[in-house]
């Protein structure tokens, strides 16, 4: 089974929120797929992970680039993980793949869209029914995340 994490955002944007992750990911020699809700969000967050701080950027790419399987971190609008990943982000309300494969799951909605919540509220019942074990954590008002369940 998997850990299933939920990231409930209130003022951050997803990019910063995906960006830190991200870099925890790798730090400890994870490799990522973050799936979009849309091949638009896919682009802009690609651009954005070249170019989010002066000094760094997090090493990934997309099918566009080739070499998928080679990618630490891989973006996709899609279900595919050709980078065989062991942590799975899912933003924009992305279509849900099977959660089996991963050790981790991340689900990062946006606190301020009722579609979002509700999405997310759904996808909490179905990961607990698969009998995943789930976390919720909701942005405090430092942008960090404090456990609430």
């Amino acid at each position: 089974m998997s850990e299933v994490l939920f990231y409930h955002l209130q003022g951050r944007t997803l990019e910063s929120v995906v960006s830190d992750l991200l870099e925890k990911s790798l730090e400890r020699g994870w490799r990522a797929v973050v799936q979009t809700g849309s091949a638009e969000r896919r682009d802009a967050l690609d651009s954005y992970l070249w170019t989010y701080r002066e000094d760094s950027f997090l090493p990934h790419g997309t099918a566009a680039d080739g070499e998928a399987e080679a990618q630490p971190v891989f973006l996709t609008d899609g279900p595919e993980n050709p980078n065989s990943a062991t942590i799975r982000f899912l933003v924009d309300r992305a279509a849900v793949p099977d959660l089996a494969p991963y050790e981790r799951v991340v689900f990062i909605f946006d606190g301020n869209d009722e579609q979002s919540i509700g999405d997310a509220r759904l996808r909490w019942r179905e990961a607990k029914a698969a009998g995943h074990t789930v976390t919720y954590w909701k942005e405090n008002e430092r942008g960090g995340f404090t456990k609430m369940a």
